[in-house]
């Protein structure tokens, strides 16, 4: 356990039995996003068979409070040679704590043990906690002519769904 301020919280894989949890906290997240002006559709949230497969593959972690309960969740996904992250949420209360940071501290150290050559992701480019955050650890924005077929259509999904795409970016960290 590591304590941020009062709080006291792990990082751990998640297990089978929190996946209906994930959504809410998804959920919760996305109007951070959404006063950051990152996004202006619905909330949703990931597709539980995504969040099967990082859970059978060892990918994905969670943020558990002092009762054990999660608050904040990262899914990866198998991607070629690469991890990439589909989500990264902590509910808002938890936000500026570290906990992100956290949690894609222990996925880029699996995706190291796993033998991966990176771990790739897109984002905000704009919004503090996105981009500029993942600078921070190390991750570099891609161009067109760097990005996988997979990144390029991950990007297209997610301007089909609603976002901007003069803000979406694809980002890696190589090892």
């Amino acid at each position: 356990m590591e304590e941020a301020g009062r709080d006291i919280y792990e990082i751990r894989l998640a297990r089978a039995d929190e996946l209906y949890l994930l959504a809410a906290i998804e959920i919760d997240a996305f109007w951070a996003l959404h006063d950051a002006g990152a996004v202006a559709c619905e909330p949703t949230s990931l597709p539980i068979g995504v969040l099967r497969q990082s859970l059978e593959t060892d990918l994905l972690f969670v943020a558990a409070d002092a009762l054990d309960q999660p608050f904040g969740f990262l899914a990866g996904i198998v991607m070629a040679d690469t991890v990439h992250i589909a989500e990264i949420d902590v509910i808002r209360h938890w936000q500026k704590k570290g906990v992100g940071r956290r949690l894609m501290q222990a996925m880029i150290e699996a995706a190291r043990r796993r033998g991966a050559s990176g771990v790739t992701l897109t984002t905000d480019r704009h919004v503090p906690f996105n981009a500029p955050f993942y600078v921070s650890l190390g991750f570099r924005m891609l161009d067109d002519g760097e990005r996988s077929a997979e990144l390029s259509r991950i990007l297209e999904r997610e301007v089909e769904h609603g976002a901007d795409p003069a803000r979406r970016v694809a980002m890696a960290l190589w090892f």
